[in-house]
């Protein structure tokens, strides 16, 4: 039987090699006579497909034996059942596709799919029970230098990473749900794990109970879109050394720290939510040495700081929501020419912190719940200008046991001082014309 079938596909694989020079032919001839050929009568798609059915009682039972006879471009069809394989290799473009109930159990051992070839679909699978171990990256798919690629509804459960994509582009991962039981970074890994890659979309994913949820490390030209990370040991997403790449309508909440984007530059992140990331260390966003960045529409909701920011310059703040945080922006040295228009800040314990006296960022148009200026002319605009750097939150970074006296009235008296005449705090970081009502 096995024999048959790999005389057939070496047969197979003749003919296409025929048909492919004959058709290079025909198109060199009609660009010279103009004349327009109908492709899909002269090389019908079934010379260059295979199907293979997987199952136990097929003649092919295993991934490993289907990928091994299967001819390039070939389907596989994994029927319902568990397969105990790790270590697959897939070296050829091929697409196995299959139900929930089509299992591959790696049984704890290492990789379960290796993709190292182009123009790979892996659809509708579950894979779970990746190898552990403290010196190898193991990953439910891993894949290195492939094009094309496309990760589809696939369930990866108890991994240590879920996808490891390295020096790899032009890929879709799109509507998987990874998932494991990480107790202690230095023993987990990453949902989505991207390294040396370009031109991958991450869409519509749901990762939890990992390390991070998304990782880019030098990773261009990407889109993470949709995708929710939440409860990971660290952060829901994780970013260095990437640069033109866009971040929408993702949630990320109850993460560790949650998401951390740093040494990157033209980078837009819109209609994302950070919210309920709580702790000593924690932060809804960290920018750190981000340049040239659009932040905008966000919301950051009940987070220990809602955007911390350190050495981030030329990135524009527009319409974002800060409610309920500890601190909604805290601002470290060297961040220059930022701009934080149309913003609400709503019932946040400081609005704003700065450690400097100096200020080159502009504050124009923002509502602030803790305004209590007036509006005579009636245009919506406050007719007294707001500061929102208080002496308080100055005391608490130096003093952090401070925090205990924040409703006391001892505070208000040395805020209220220091607005009269300020002399810890910039005086010309200042809203000069608040907005009387919330932002829609």
């Amino acid at each position: 039987m096995f024999k048959s079938t790999k005389k057939m596909n070496k047969n197979l694989t003749i003919i296409t090699l025929l048909f492919t020079y004959l058709f290079r032919k025909i198109i060199r001839i009609s660009k010279k006579k103009k004349i327009v050929f109908l492709c899909s009568v002269l090389l019908p798609v079934s010379v260059f497909t295979q199907q293979i059915e997987v199952c136990k009682t097929c003649p092919i039972k295993t991934v490993k034996e289907a990928i091994q006879n299967a001819a390039p471009h070939s389907t596989i069809k994994l029927k319902d059942g568990i397969y105990k394989e790790y270590d697959i290799l897939i070296d050829k473009p091929v697409t196995i596709l299959g139900s929930r109930k089509a299992i591959i159990d790696g049984n704890n051992k290492g990789y379960i799919l290796k993709i190292v070839a182009d123009s790979v679909t892996v659809k509708g699978i579950t894979i779970k029970n990746v190898g552990r171990s403290y010196t190898s990256d193991y990953a439910a798919i891993y894949i290195s230098k492939s094009k094309h690629f496309v990760l589809e509804e696939i369930k990866a459960e108890n991994v240590l990473f879920g996808f490891l994509i390295e020096k790899s582009k032009k890929g879709l991962v799109k509507n998987n749900h990874i998932f494991s039981n990480a107790v202690v970074e230095a023993g987990s890994g990453n949902g989505i794990h991207l390294w040396h890659s370009d031109s991958v979309i991450i869409e519509n994913n749901e990762v939890h109970n990992l390390r991070d949820g998304i990782y880019f490390e030098f990773v261009t030209n990407s889109k993470v879109i949709n995708n929710s990370s939440h409860h990971n040991l660290r952060y829901g997403l994780h970013f260095m050394f990437s640069n033109n790449d866009e971040y929408h309508n993702n949630e990320f909440r109850d993460n560790g720290s949650g998401v951390a984007v740093m040494f990157s530059k033209n980078i837009a992140m819109t209609k994302n939510k950070f919210i309920y990331n709580w702790g000593t260390a924690s932060y809804g966003l960290l920018l750190k040495e981000i340049y040239d960045a659009e932040i905008i529409d966000n919301t950051f909701q009940e987070n220990t700081i809602g955007i911390n920011i350190e050495g981030s310059t030329r990135i524009n703040y527009k319409k974002n929501n800060f409610i309920s945080n500890g601190w909604a922006i805290k601002i470290a040295g060297a961040c220059y020419a930022n701009k934080f228009n149309q913003n609400n800040f709503l019932h946040n314990s400081f609005d704003v912190s700065y450690n400097s006296k100096l200020n080159d960022n502009n504050f124009t148009n923002n509502y602030w719940s803790e305004y209590t200026g007036y509006d005579l002319d009636k245009n919506g605009v406050g007719d007294v200008p707001y500061r929102p750097v208080k002496l308080f939150s100055y005391i608490v970074n130096k003093t952090p046991e401070t925090v205990v006296l924040l409703r006391s009235l001892f505070v208000d008296i040395i805020n209220f001082s220091e607005k009269v005449s300020p002399a810890f705090t910039p005086d010309n970081l200042v809203d000069k014309q608040p907005l009387m009502r919330k932002i829609q």
